[in-house]
C-alpha cells in the first residue's frame, strides 16, 4: 500500500461527508441560521433607534425598559415602524417627545373606583 486511499475509499468519504452536511442543514444549520438572522434584526434594530432618538430620549428608554420591559419593546418597535415608513424622516425623537410615546402606551394605573355599600 502506499498510503493513498483508493477511489472507492475517497468516494465513501465523500458520500459520510454529505450525508453529516445534510443532517447539519435539516437539523442544526436552521437553529444558526436563525439565530444569526435575530441577531442581525437586533443589531439593526439598535442601529435605527440610536439614529432616531437623542441622548436625552434614549437615557429616558432604557430606564423604563429596567422598571417595563414591555412597554419599553412597545415603544421601540413603534419608533422602528415610525423609522421604515418615513414618517420620522431625518427628525430625532427627544426626551419630550419620548415621554409623550410612553404616555401613550402607558396605561392610566392611577385611575380607580372605590364603592362603599
Amino acid at each position: 500500500m502506499s498510503g493513498e486511499p483508493s477511489d472507492d475509499e475517497l468516494e465513501k468519504l465523500r458520500q459520510e461527508k454529505m450525508e453529516q452536511l445534510r443532517d447539519q442543514a435539516e437539523g442544526g444549520g436552521d437553529d444558526e441560521a436563525r439565530q444569526a438572522a435575530q441577531e442581525q434584526a437586533e443589531a439593526q434594530r439598535k442601529a435605527v433607534l440610536r439614529q432616531h432618538l437623542t441622548d436625552g430620549a434614549r437615557k429616558r428608554l432604557n430606564t423604563v425598559k429596567m422598571s417595563k420591559p414591555d412597554i419599553a419593546e412597545q415603544v421601540e418597535q413603534q419608533i422602528v415602524a415610525l423609522a421604515q415608513s418615513g414618517r420620522l424622516g431625518g427628525e430625532q425623537i427627544d426626551e419630550d417627545q419620548m415621554r409623550d410615546l410612553l404616555k401613550q402606551l402607558t396605561p392610566d394605573s392611577k385611575s380607580f373606583n372605590i364603592r362603599h355599600r
